[in-house]
């Protein structure tokens, strides 16, 4: 039995995400034995950018008006210019995201994912990476920003880009375990 064994975690995402930071947390959270759906917006598939192209398709398991945090034990959003920037606007994800934080789950965002995690309005005082374009917006919401490879902060995993995902996907696993791990 993996890790992740009888854990339950959401990948909330939509069209424009990038395809590594979807697709290997995904694998890697699977082959820790965790039960992983795929929440959109959108309600058959979402398509993948791939570095300067679009990507693969990949199926949404549930639909977001149907999708309750409180069925999950974990968060995951990925990162690409487009995916989180569509997010941040929809108030349903927005609220998705929100309940997270709330009932203190672990979450994690890579890349420019923690665009949608500063609409929750709980960055506050939080340590946080990410892909350093967004950083002043980070630094805006009050978080702490830094440049490392992987930041854990109770609960909260980010990362700043696809080179780190080994170390992003080593540290989500340890966290949604709810083993406490230092970057």
């Amino acid at each position: 039995m993996g890790k992740l064994s009888h854990k339950r975690i959401a990948i909330l995402s939509d069209h424009g995400f990038e395809q590594s930071e979807l697709i290997e947390p995904k694998n890697a959270l699977h082959e820790a034995g965790a039960t992983v759906h795929i929440v959109s917006p959108q309600k058959d598939k979402i398509k993948a950018w791939n570095e300067d192209n679009w990507g693969v398709e990949v199926k949404v398991d549930v639909h977001l008006a149907d999708a309750k945090p409180d069925d999950y034990d974990a968060l995951l959003v990925p990162g690409g210019v487009m995916n989180p920037d569509f997010m941040r606007k929809n108030q349903d994800c927005v609220a998705f995201v929100k309940a997270f934080f709330d009932a203190q789950k672990p979450v994690a965002a890579i890349c420019h994912g923690p665009q949608l995690l500063i609409e929750t309005g709980l960055l506050e005082g939080r340590k946080i990476t990410s892909y350093p374009s967004i950083k002043t917006d980070l630094i805006n919401a009050g978080a702490l920003w830094e440049d490392s490879e992987v930041v854990v902060d109770e609960g909260l995993v980010t990362s700043r880009s696809p080179e780190d995902i080994p170390a992003f996907n080593r540290s989500m696993i340890e966290e949604f375990a709810g083993v406490q791990t230092e970057a």
